[in-house]
């Protein structure tokens, strides 16, 4: 087998041997996503590249505490949102958030006026997301935009599922009250 077509949990077994290789593939493979967690938790391209670097540093420096106790992919994304939440609590306040085409394109062709509604409204809770606090925001966009289920997340942010829960709850209620504010304000 071939490292381009080895499993995550064969990489990070060879690079636990010592083969850069490997370990380069598992950037190569996973640096989009982190990134894409990085900027939905940051709201700033230049902070989630920033973030994503420590990740991978801290990631590298932790290869041999990895016991695949959970999988690859679910460590990275515990290291990314570790470091990206560094990145937060070293600025107050929060930078805004700032909707790409990539975020809020359906990839469909639209009549320009749909379009424009959609990239308002898409453009609206993007910025409702940025206040939410960090212990639901990063809940709500590993739910809501990466997709992720209840027991990755929990497993991601080490808390047991019914607090995971109880978050989400809080987050997707506060967002609501937020989007009401905007709208309404």
């Amino acid at each position: 087998m071939t490292v381009g077509a080895s499993t995550d949990e064969a990489l990070v077994a060879a690079a636990q041997r010592g083969d850069p290789t490997a370990f380069d593939q598992l950037v190569r493979r996973h640096t989009a996503t982190m990134y894409r967690v990085a900027f939905r938790i940051l709201g700033n391209s230049a902070e989630a590249e920033d973030a994503v670097q420590e990740a991978w540093v801290s990631a590298w420096r932790g290869l041999a505490r990895f016991r695949g106790d959970s999988a690859p992919t679910t460590w990275l994304y515990r290291v990314v949102t570790n470091a990206a939440l560094a990145q937060v609590r070293r600025r107050r306040p929060t930078v805004p958030l700032e909707p790409t085409a990539e975020l809020i394109s359906d990839g469909g062709t639209v009549d320009p006026e749909g379009q424009a509604v959609r990239n308002e409204e898409a453009a609206l809770v993007h910025r409702a997301i940025e206040t939410l606090e960090p212990s639901q925001r990063v809940p709500l966009v590993l739910r809501e935009l990466e997709g992720m289920s209840y027991e990755e997340i929990a497993e991601v942010l080490e808390v047991p599922v019914p607090a995971l829960r109880s978050r989400l709850h809080r987050a997707r209620t506060t967002l609501l009250a937020r989007l009401r504010e905007m709208r309404d304000g």
